[in-house]
């Protein structure tokens, strides 16, 4: 008897719990980023660059997140200065984030076309078969959604264009 007691009073306990977490709005742009190992490097980023809040707003923004395999790319010599460097840091970030939220079907329909990111920049998406690119970034992941937006995950950094 005491142990379908138990039984019984965990079920009440555990309920209410998988309801709410089942029920939870999915995070901000931010808080998935936070929340995967693989973005680690993009997170330490936003926040040199004081981009945490901006992200973190009502949006809705298009992030394509470069993974830490895509910072590694860069010579580390390199990527320490650019961290250090707040307004370039934040052009490059800013190249990454488009305004609206653009799921993979929409990309789909921009073939060929150039896209304008929120820095100015304009990265060419194209497909080919199963392939998407955007700029010279291979798109690894797609449809990531966030409470703010969508997250399109990829393998390269992109470099904004100097205007």
């Amino acid at each position: 008897m005491k142990k379908i007691f138990g039984l019984v009073a965990a079920l009440f306990v555990a309920v209410p719990f998988m309801a709410t977490a089942k029920d939870e709005k999915p995070g901000t742009i931010v808080d998935i980023a936070v929340g995967n190992k693989d973005f680690s490097t993009l997170v330490a980023a936003v926040k040199a660059a004081g981009l945490v809040e901006t992200l973190s707003g009502e949006g809705p923004f298009t992030v394509f997140a470069p993974t830490n395999e895509a910072f590694a790319k860069i010579d580390k010599e390199k990527l320490e200065a650019v961290l250090k460097d707040k307004e370039l840091l934040t052009k490059i970030l800013t190249a990454h984030v488009v305004k609206g939220k653009v799921l993979a079907a929409d990309v789909v329909q921009l073939d060929g076309k150039e896209v304008e990111t929120i820095q100015g920049s304009k990265f060419k998406v194209t497909v080919d078969g199963k392939v998407v690119m955007f700029g010279n970034a291979k798109v690894l992941k797609t449809d990531v959604v966030g409470s703010n937006g969508v997250i399109h995950v990829i393998d390269t950094v992109l470099m904004p264009v100097a205007k």
